[in-house]
Formats: structure tokens, C-alpha cells, sequence
């Protein structure tokens, strides 16, 4: 976010592992977040216990400190220098803070959070007609998909890439797209109560393996070019004794690999749950007496 790079150019490990960065715009809305959730999820665990136990809880929490480790930790400081580190940023925000953040099924909890006269207005202003429209809109698994893969693909640009790496606005700009679109991403898969399926359970099979595909492509492209993509790294000089290009490839290995499981592990869930799932028993009625 804001890349104190500069002020530890050079430096050795220890140094860069001191290099936290607690800027308020990132910290405050996270703790607000989770002390909304906790204050709602002790009602929600004591009004429907059998939908909010501990692991929601527990999985609230991780996605919430996911989001300050890709953000806030020595992570940062070396996505500046590192596009491996900077990979790493983006593949937590992308696919580990949003579902874990789904799993613990937030949308009760932190209107719970909330105080009575903010969580009117709120449900007032959900209520509201282009309000329920925009939400069925991006509630739509097409819609999610197509904006998930675009911001992938456009802040990949090395003209944008560059952009965010040398302003800290464009910066966060990026992130929320990547963190945003990845939340609308993730939300079919795991259908957060009371959140209904809008396609079958199946058809998220291949919602998840297209995705794949083309993380798959790009990841490729980084892996395997004979070239520096991004001018930013290539004009740096090499850190920890790798060069741009071992360190784009190591980035594009990142991508490919830990991020292909990120949607692997969903579809085999999916595959499981969907061949195990109880049929609808089959009616028999008696033969009609001639």
C-alpha cells in the first residue's frame, strides 16, 4: 500500500521482516469489521445456534487477519521490490481472505453488529428498489465470473501494473478491485446463509475450473516469457540474488500453482458433496383397483 521500500533499499532480511506498515485506511475498517461481527455474532450464536457456531467465528477472523497480512505485514514493503511478494499480496486478497470471510456466513453478524438506528437505516436503504437491483445483478454467477476475470486480466496490463506500483491511491484502487470482485466471485460457491443458489450446485464445477483456466494462462505467460513484463522490477537491481526475471518466474509459479489449488480444492468439495448428497425419494403409489 504504501511501499516504504525505498527506506529499506538494500537491507538484509532482518530488516525487511521489521517493515510493518499500519496504515489506518487498511487497520481501521478491519478491526471495525471484526468487532461488528463479534458483538453480532454472540446474538446470532444465541438466536440460531445451529448456524453460527465457533467455525464461523474462526473463519471470520483468519480472513480478517488474511487481509492485514497481505496488506499490512513485511508482505508489502517487499511488493515493491519483489513481484513474487506482490503475487502473494494478490493471491490472498483474491483467494483466501473472500472465503474465508464467506465461510463464516457475515451478512447476520455484522447487521447484528450494528447499532439499531444504523441497522434500520441500512435495511431501509437494502430495501430500497435500484438498491435490490444492482444487488440481483451482481448476485448473478455470470456477472461475478466476467468481473472477476476482468480486473484479473486489466491490473495485470503492465501499463496499470506499473501505475499501482508507483501511486499508493492507485494502489489501493487495485486491491479493492482485486478484494471486491474476488468477494462477488467467491459468494456462489460458498453460499453464505441466507444467500440462495442462483444455478445448481454442479455448475460451479465449471464456474471454478474456467476460472483456472485462465490464471493458468497468465501464470504461464510470467512463468515461462524471455522477457521482464513489468519495466518497474526490470529497471531494479536484483535482491536477495534474484534477478527480475527469476523472480517474475518464481511470481508466475506462485500464481500457477498455489493458486491453481485455491479453485482445485473448491471443485473437489463441490464433486464430493454433489455425488453424496441425498436424491429426493422416488414416490410409488398403488395401482389403481379396475
Amino acid at each position: 500500500m504504501s511501499h516504504p521500500a525505498g527506506a529499506v533499499a538494500g537491507a538484509g532480511p532482518d530488516v525487511w521482516l521489521l517493515a510493518w506498515n499500519f496504515e489506518p485506511v487498511v487497520v481501521a475498517p478491519v478491526l471495525a469489521a471484526a468487532a461488528l461481527y463479534v458483538r453480532g455474532w454472540r446474538t446470532a450464536s444465541r438466536r440460531m445456534p445451529d448456524r453460527f457456531d465457533h467455525r464461523h467465528l474462526a473463519a471470520t477472523m483468519a480472513g480478517l487477519a488474511s487481509i492485514l497480512l497481505a496488506l499490512v505485514s513485511p508482505l508489502d514493503a517487499l511488493s515493491a521490490r519483489l513481484l513474487l511478494a506482490h503475487m502473494t499480496q494478490h493471491l490472498i486478497l483474491m483467494t483466501i481472505a473472500p472465503p474465508l470471510l464467506w465461510m463464516g456466513a457475515p451478512v447476520a453478524p455484522l447487521l447484528l453488529g450494528l447499532p439499531r438506528p444504523a441497522r434500520r437505516a441500512l435495511a431501509r436503504a437494502l430495501a430500497m428498489s435500484p438498491v435490490r437491483r444492482l444487488s440481483h445483478v451482481l448476485a448473478n454467477p455470470v456477472m461475478s465470473w466476467v468481473a472477476f476475470v476482468v480486473a484479473f486480466w486489466v491490473w495485470h496490463v503492465p501499463v496499470l501494473y506499473d501505475l499501482a506500483l508507483r501511486s499508493d491511491i492507485w494502489h489501493h484502487i487495485e486491491h479493492a478491485c482485486f478484494f471486491v470482485t474476488a468477494g462477488l466471485f467467491w459468494r456462489p460457491v460458498f453460499l453464505p446463509w441466507p444467500a440462495r443458489a442462483a444455478w445448481p450446485r454442479w455448475a460451479m464445477i465449471p464456474y471454478l475450473a474456467l476460472a483456472d483456466v485462465q490464471n493458468s494462462a497468465l501464470a504461464a505467460i510470467l512463468t515461462f516469457s524471455d522477457r521482464v513484463i513489468y519495466p518497474t522490477y526490470a529497471a531494479l537491481p536484483p535482491m536477495w540474488g534474484l534477478s527480475p526475471l527469476e523472480d517474475q518466474a518464481i511470481a508466475g509459479v506462485i500464481m500457477w500453482v498455489p493458486g491453481s489449488l485455491a479453485f482445485l480444492l473448491p471443485v473437489v468439495w463441490l464433486v464430493a458433496t454433489t455425488l453424496t448428497a441425498p436424491r429426493p425419494a422416488l414416490r410409488h403409489t398403488a395401482p389403481r383397483q379396475a
